[in-house]
């Protein structure tokens, strides 16, 4: 992949660090150096030294020299070359982690992907952890327990904070009347209400009806008096109109006593008939369904019911935050000893445990199976967006301490091998 942003710089130790890590690395090319340096010195007097006639064993000093100072500049153009153009020289194939920066970050990635996030050996890792147990046994321990109760605390604090009221409020109002409105009123009503009939429960609310309906008119002798005389003819003696009015009294009373004593009066009949065909009209005459749907629009519409809707919100999230702020409240105190009930089971119970790390091993196989390749892209983008000349004089500062040794061993190297191959030329020859 490439990137529109700007090449970001490798990272790095702190400062002081790598300063050492520089004056460390510094020493040990003078050390390299100075080892390359002798083998030219060597060589030098001892070319001199045969030129002058000297004995034959300055030709083994001579060839062992050489062969050193080929073995040391052989090792020091390889080394250079890994992180630079040796002498500045664009030499074919050096300067090899600045060029191949990219390919290096792809490797690497492709590299973890195959032996670290491949499923195998996720699930043996995890099998081996034994994660439900242990952490049964961190979270039995109390400490533990409220740790983690008041760090779910804090995120829920953070959380019931962050949300806007009007937005949770407008996606409550959208989920009730949704799941509302979808829904028909009439066949469940009517199946409610013929059950409550087959089972006799609204006989006590006839009962009560009957009974404050007696005493209503019982109290109300007066107002029953008024209302006759309001509707009787102007032209009426005032003296008919009370004598009828008792009679209209009278009879109302004696009718509401009856309905109050008698439970197969006519009138409860005649309310138990109504109730049972509109059950039945609920759930299957089309305009008494319609008429229900209408009913529940308004209902769902009505402002006092967007109201409670809101007011529900407010008092939740208040209940939330006193709750989640006093460590000695009910659903702090709930949760902790659920926490510490889940860990002893944890580590009590052996098939518990056994499903939780399948869960977990399932969990982590899943992600390993279809998200490992967006995993190692982190490798990949993070090396690409690294500045080139950067990331190699980060590379050499941690590793190039140790590759002068290869330059010293070079050195020393060649300059056996060297001694080695006069030495058997001279006795073949």
């Amino acid at each position: 992949m490439s990137s529109a942003a700007a090449p970001a710089p490798a990272p790095s130790g702190g400062l002081a660090g790598d300063e050492a890590k520089r004056q460390s690395l510094r020493r040990m090319k003078q050390v390299a150096l100075a080892f390359l340096f002798g083998a030219a010195v060597v060589f030098l007097l001892a070319r001199w030294a045969e030129s002058e006639g000297w004995p034959g064993w300055v030709g083994y000093v001579r060839a062992a020299a050489e062969a050193g100072m080929i073995g040391g500049l052989a090792d020091w153009f390889a080394v250079t070359a890994l992180f630079r153009h040796p002498l500045g020289i664009r030499i074919p194939h050096t300067a090899i982690i600045p060029n191949k920066k990219n390919v290096l970050g792809e490797s690497l990635g492709d590299f973890v992907g195959a032996n670290f996030l491949s499923e195998p050996v996720v699930r043996d890792k995890l099998r081996r952890l034994e994660v439900s147990r242990r952490t049964g046994e961190w979270l039995a321990a109390p400490d533990n327990a409220e740790r983690v109760t008041a760090e779910l605390s804090t995120v829920v604090r953070g959380a019931v904070t962050v949300l806007r009221d009007e937005d949770v409020q407008a996606v409550m109002e959208q989920a009730v009347v949704r799941r509302v409105v979808d829904r028909e009123w009439g066949p469940p009503l009517g199946k409610l209400l013929e059950q409550v009939l087959t089972d006799g429960a609204h006989y006590r609310f006839v009962d009560l009806m009957c009974d404050r309906a007696y005493d209503w008119v019982r109290t109300n002798h007066a107002t029953v008096l008024r209302v006759v005389s309001e509707r009787a003819p102007s032209w009426s003696p005032r003296f008919v109109d009370e004598m009828l009015a008792d009679k209209v009294y009278g009879e109302v009373l004696t009718f509401a006593w009856a309905v109050k004593t008698d439970v197969n009066h006519p009138m409860r009949l005649a309310l138990d008939r109504f109730a049972s065909e509109f059950a039945q009209d609920l759930q299957k005459d089309p305009e008494t369904m319609a008429r229900a749907d209408a009913v529940k629009r308004q209902l769902v519409e009505h402002p006092e019911v967007k109201k409670l809707i809101g007011s529900a919100w407010a008092t939740a999230k208040d209940m939330l935050l006193t709750a989640a702020e006093d460590p000695s409240s009910e659903l702090r105190t709930r949760v902790r000893e659920g926490l510490q009930t889940l860990g002893g089971r944890l580590q009590a119970d052996a098939e518990l445990a056994r499903k939780v790390d399948g869960w977990i091993e399932d969990a982590a196989a899943h992600v390993v199976r279809h998200y490992s390749r967006e995993i190692t892209t982190i490798i990949t983008d993070t090396v690409e967006r690294w500045d080139a000349e950067e990331t190699s004089r980060k590379v050499e500062l941690q590793v190039g301490r140790d590759l002068q040794f290869i330059r010293i061993n070079g050195t020393v190297v060649g300059a056996l091998a060297g001694l080695v191959i006069y030495t058997v030329g001279e006795l073949l020859f």
